[in-house]
């Protein structure tokens, strides 16, 4: 019979071959076997260590660029509490499901999207779940979608570095993150922790975009710096980051989002990020 490490007779000596054990290095393995009607090449988390930075508006830019190519690509909402994707794309109801899995919706661009509020009967209603059961829904919405054929698959991760994001490094085989700052100093420290998480946990860190780093004045053009001289390009330095881009403040991104109609939002900001998928 197979010994576990729960077995009072485990040992470091003997934890070789145990099932556990992964490669041989004492490490458990935590990861989540995907859907088996799900085969996904590349698998980016979207990642900062605080809120209301826009990691879900990087995450929707990076999608679109990617669906530009010609690529097939998905985009798991891990915010679990606070979903915004799909409102962005104007999809809406729950979603559908049979044998294979739970199918996930689809923007008019071709990007598939799985998130909390395609669950619900109320989109409005509030998640007031545990860290457990959260991170629980994020490891389903990676074993039982179908997401079929994916070239990318994009996590936009809630804030912080706590539950879901320690479920999303451990249970899914992130090929990397993308960090996404602002340019106030705060922020960059924060940033800083989950750049620091991820590097313990062995993750590779892609690069990091800064956004709301300046807003262009409608007559001159000038650009005007609302939270003060962006630093990113000294801290993407000091950190061994690659600058991936500066996002600026664009009514037109929070007028699509409105209207649900994201799709076509210009991605012409985050075409940095070519160089690192």
């Amino acid at each position: 019979m197979e010994r576990s490490c729960s077995d009072s007779s485990c040992t470091k000596a003997s934890c070789e071959g145990c099932p556990s054990n992964q490669n041989g290095q004492g490490k458990p393995d935590f990861h989540v076997e995907c859907n088996e009607y799900s085969h996904i090449k590349k698998v980016i988390g979207v990642v900062s260590g605080k809120g209301g930075v826009g990691k879900s508006l990087v995450t929707a830019l990076l999608a679109n660029l990617t669906a530009q190519k010609g690529l097939k690509v998905g985009i798991l909402d891990a915010d679990i509490t606070g979903p915004s994707i799909p409102k962005m794309y104007g999809i809406h109801g729950v979603a559908e499901g049979n044998e294979q899995g739970i199918f996930p919706a689809q923007a008019e661009n071709g990007v598939k999207i799985m998130s909390i509020n395609l669950l619900m009967d109320d989109e409005a209603a509030p998640v007031i779940w545990r860290g457990p059961v959260i991170a629980n829904v994020v490891k389903q919405f990676w074993s039982e979608v179908f997401w079929g054929e994916l070239d990318y698959l994009f996590v936009d991760m809630p804030p912080g570095t706590g539950d879901v994001p320690l479920t999303v490094f451990q249970s899914l085989p992130v090929d990397g993150i993308i960090l996404v700052s602002s340019p106030q100093e705060l922020v960059h420290l924060i940033v800083k922790k989950a750049l620091n998480m991820a590097q313990m946990m062995d993750i590779p860190v892609l690069g990091i975009f800064e956004n709301y780093s300046y807003v262009k004045c409608p007559d001159c053009g000038r650009e005007i710096h609302i939270f003060g001289e962006s630093r990113i390009e000294e801290s993407a330095k000091e950190n061994g980051l690659k600058l991936l881009g500066q996002i600026p403040i664009d009514t037109s991104f929070a007028s699509l989002a409105d209207a649900g109609e994201f799709h076509r939002a210009a991605t012409d900001y985050v075409k940095g990020a070519e160089a690192v998928l």
